[in-house]
């Protein structure tokens, strides 16, 4: 849940960088496109561009259970990473907060 959270936050305008220039954004979409085309294509060959030969069963069943939870794992960890520096940014925001009452006080 925290990381939809932060992907609706991330793909929100944002004075840092736009929404494509965020290869993590970019990384949950194709995510979800991957999900996508195996769940409409269930049961069919995969073609790809760049070969004559599709994926048949075989390779569609890597891409589900090597592929894609690789994917999961690393946004999972990207998740994590974006937690830490959140808190560690509120934790800043706190102590300079106090700081300012402190010298609004003295």
């Amino acid at each position: 849940m925290a990381q939809k959270i932060m992907v609706s936050l991330s793909a929100a305008a944002s004075p840092f960088c736009r929404p494509e220039e965020d290869p993590f954004l970019l990384l949950e979409s194709t995510l979800r496109s991957i999900e996508v085309v195996l769940m409409l294509r269930r049961d069919l060959p995969l073609r790809r561009t760049w070969s004559e030969q599709p994926y048949g069963e075989e390779e569609i069943t890597r891409l589900e259970e090597e592929v894609l939870p690789a994917i999961r794992k690393c946004l999972a960890r990207v998740d994590e990473l974006d937690q830490r520096l959140l808190a560690q940014h509120e934790l800043l925001v706190l102590r300079c907060e106090l700081e300012a009452k402190r010298h609004a006080l003295a």
